[in-house]
């Protein structure tokens, strides 16, 4: 059964014809060609999906595509969308804070959601925002550092 639900993607309004048990990745990836929250362990483990749902970071495995109805929704797409890096993502490319780059997208949407609550973290309350999401590459120092640096310029 098909059901059609309207939300905000990246500031854009849009109406899809979802079935029941699609995921909101499947709806973002394979219906608008939003590719950038990527499949990882699709059980809402690794947060190589996370996106933003009203401003709160989600894994987008696990939110029903039909339970984004009325909400809003950011990914990683939307981080440049005038152009121009985001200062996390230059902080990122930066301090070498990327290598396969596959988890990068969700520890950038992570960030970027906890960063609006905490403006000001400290490494341990980074460290903590980023439990849920597993990178294989980076050991993670790298990470931590280029969002502390972000912060700084966030706030």
């Amino acid at each position: 059964m098909l059901h059609e639900i309207t939300f905000k993607v990246n500031d854009e309004t849009v109406t899809l014809a979802v079935k029941s048990h699609h995921t909101l990745l499947k709806a973002l990836r394979e219906q608008l060609g939003l590719t950038g929250a990527k499949i990882g362990c699709e059980n809402g483990e690794c947060g190589a999906c996370t996106v933003l749902m009203d401003g709160e970071p989600v894994n987008a495995c696990l939110v029903l595509a039909v339970e984004a109805e009325g909400h809003s929704i950011e990914t990683i797409e939307n981080l440049n969308k005038s152009g121009e890096l985001h200062p996390l993502q230059k902080a990122f490319v930066k301090n070498n804070a990327i290598q396969c780059g596959f988890c990068t997208p969700g520890m950038l949407m992570m960030a970027k959601g906890y960063l609006a609550k905490n403006p000001n973290p400290t490494e341990d309350e980074v460290r903590e925002a980023l439990v849920g999401n597993l990178c294989r590459c980076t050991g993670y120092i790298r990470i931590i550092e280029s969002v502390l640096e972000a912060a700084k310029e966030v706030a």
